[in-house]
């Protein structure tokens, strides 16, 4: 007698996304065997996450960050919807090509540095409050860019916005919720001499990151104050994140449920 029903058992792949060096917090309890993914190719976050306990998967959004900055009326919103973005992303290209091995949770992120924000203006979480007209701070295009970039900064203030959302299954349609929350921190420049910003330039340092340096890298030295989350504005909020994750563990009924 022929059968309709294939007796081979489809292999799992177990997954370990906490590290044993992890605090025993509520949310990374809940992580332990599930499948955790980061949207995102960036080793700095990586490595942020990792320092914490936390090592998911990688699987880097296909989004093209082309939502127009100009349609946000409050500059913040930015992030949060290009890091929302993301997550959706991976999160419904998971569930299409391995719908049996879904992901509990996938995490992505979008980090970006705008102009002197008032003064006055301290690192703030979930926050409402207007701040006057902001310009976002790109990747420079070149060495001239970049130049003109932290001449613009130097003996100024910038503000470091990241925008974290976070994607999982829920029974209701279309599927999966998405939660977010974003991170704000200030970042002090030194009244550097111009030889100074010129040597930063020509290290190359510069050229692939927003506002056209890194705070954790050879940029520190342009640096006088960090008034807010450091980690924020190297790439990752974790202090924020992690509490996030707890909130979300208490309030969330759907959320990491077995």
């Amino acid at each position: 007698m022929m059968s309709f029903f294939s007796s081979k058992k489809v292999q799992l792949t177990d997954h370990n996304c906490v590290l044993p060096h992890a605090l025993k917090i509520p949310a990374l309890e809940k992580l332990v065997g599930k499948r955790v993914v980061l949207a995102s190719n960036s080793p700095r976050r990586k490595e942020i996450l990792k320092t914490f306990g936390l090592e998911p998967e990688i699987v880097p959004s296909t989004f093209e960050e082309t939502l127009p900055f100009s349609a946000f009326s409050d500059p913040h919103e930015y992030p949060v919807a290009t890091a929302s973005q993301k997550a959706v992303e991976v999160y419904e290209r998971l569930v299409t090509e391995q719908p049996d091995d879904a992901p509990d949770l996938v995490i992505a992120a979008d980090t970006v540095v705008l102009t002197h924000p008032p003064e006055g203006l301290s690192s703030m979480r979930f926050a409402d409050e207007p701040l006057g007209p902001q310009d976002i701070l790109e990747k420079p295009t070149d060495k001239d860019d970049n130049m003109r970039m932290l001449l613009d900064l130097n003996g100024g203030i910038c503000e470091v916005v990241t925008g974290v959302s976070v994607v999982f299954p829920v029974l209701e349609a279309p599927g999966y919720k998405i939660k977010s929350l974003e991170e704000r921190t200030k970042v002090y420049f030194a009244d550097n001499e111009e030889s100074l910003l010129r040597a930063y330039v020509d290290s190359g340092e510069g050229i692939d990151r927003a506002g056209g340096f890194a705070v954790q890298g050879l940029g520190g030295m342009l640096i006088s104050k960090v008034d807010g989350d450091y980690q924020n504005v190297v790439g990752f909020p974790a202090a924020s994140f992690f509490k996030f994750l707890d909130v979300l563990v208490e309030e969330e009924i759907d959320f990491l449920s077995d």
